[in-house]
């Protein structure tokens, strides 16, 4: 896995290098740098997956940076941009650098390829189905969902889950070898079945609400199918739009997680969004747990329930090792690393990290008072 990151001269960071662990967790102020961290590693993952020497900023993953020169930190001693991994190989710690440079070109829309690591680079150089980044803009309920023309093997749920209920379905008729039941240290008991979808029916129903699951691709139709229905009741299916919001924006997140293997990446942004602060909890919950089964897991989130969710796992649940979460708070001026302890105690508590909802109560109180 990696244990270390390190970025040079892009955006926001002269230079900066964060610990990486299996849960790693990202949150503080708007603009703080967090995107830039997770933008780092997408850009990373292209250079290593691209066919030539040069990766595009705008379109894959759903990037859309703009031009070369404006990511290029303003202090840069070079026009490089570097993104370094350290972690072990073999038994053996290893350095994986990727050098990326500003073309010439006033207006490029593109990186070069400077430099690459040889071989394989942890998590990075992962077959497809292995690196999985779901973006914060995920898609909301929709009647028809798109279908890759991917090989099935390596599909995923995609950048905003538009995939999902191909994934599903592909699963039902067994049109992939590979991935075709949830590893133990995923399933849920209430679910008695190690299938996908009746498995993510069993995680939405107690991080979400209680609901059953169909999805379908029909032969000779460019598009898939998800409907739900009332848990335990018989009718009509109900469309994704009139079930909210909440279920469409985390299922993606619960069927990627429960399709992981050993040594895999999943990258999630604002997974709390339109659910209410149980589901937060749970939802952060069932990522720590992802992460202890092997998975190296990287969010970015505004949620407290979230965080407190992944603690549960840690001193509750005991799905992940305490010394296996970190969190990085990125301040308005520097950013603080944040050890987790093994009853869930934060190490470190900085100034704005959570801390609204004790201001907020105080001003209440003083509001009263007067």
């Amino acid at each position: 896995m990696i244990e270390t990151l390190t970025v040079s001269n892009f955006k926001c960071f002269p230079q900066t290098s964060l610990a990486i662990r299996p849960f790693t967790l990202l949150t503080g102020v708007n603009g703080g740098g967090k995107s830039t961290i997770i933008q780092s590693i997408l850009l990373a993952r292209q250079a290593s997956m691209a066919a030539g020497r040069t990766i595009q900023l705008n379109g894959p993953f759903g990037l859309t940076l703009g031009e070369a020169r404006e990511i290029l930190n303003p202090n840069a001693p070079e026009s490089r941009i570097k993104i370094r991994f350290d972690g072990p190989r073999n038994g053996v710690m290893r350095r994986s650098e990727y050098c990326l440079g500003i073309p010439d070109a006033e207006q490029a829309l593109h990186l070069e390829v400077i430099r690459r690591p040889r071989g394989a680079v942890p998590c990075i150089t992962n077959r497809a189905d292995g690196f999985t980044y779901l973006s914060a803009e995920r898609l909301g309920p929709r009647d028809m969902l798109s279908v890759s023309a991917e090989s099935p093997e390596s599909i995923g749920v995609g950048v905003q889950g538009e995939y999902t209920a191909q994934v599903l379905a592909i699963r039902e008729t067994r049109q992939v070898s590979r991935r075709l039941v949830v590893r133990p240290e995923l399933r849920n008991d209430n679910a008695g079945s190690a299938l996908p979808r009746l498995q993510a029916e069993a995680w939405v129903s107690d991080i979400v609400r209680p609901i059953n699951i169909s999805a379908q691709w029909t032969p000779g139709v460019l598009a898939s199918t998800i409907r739900f229905r009332e848990a335990g009741l018989y009718g009509e299916d109900i469309r994704p739009a009139n079930n909210g919001f909440g279920v469409s924006y985390a299922l993606p997140i619960i069927v990627a997680g429960l399709l992981t293997e050993v040594g895999d990446m999943l990258i999630v942004e604002n997974p709390e969004a339109h659910l209410h602060p149980i589901g937060q909890s749970k939802l952060g919950r069932f990522l720590a747990r992802v992460a202890g089964s092997g998975v190296q897991v990287v969010v970015e989130t505004h949620s407290d329930h979230v965080l407190n969710g992944a603690r549960l796992a840690v001193a509750e649940d005991r799905t992940l090792q305490y010394s296996d979460m970190v969190v990085h708070y990125f301040g308005a001026d520097e950013r603080t690393t944040i050890a987790v302890r093994e009853d869930g105690r934060l190490e470190e508590w900085p100034t704005g990290f959570f801390d609204q909802i004790e201001r907020d109560l105080g001003s209440l109180s003083r509001a009263r008072r007067s």
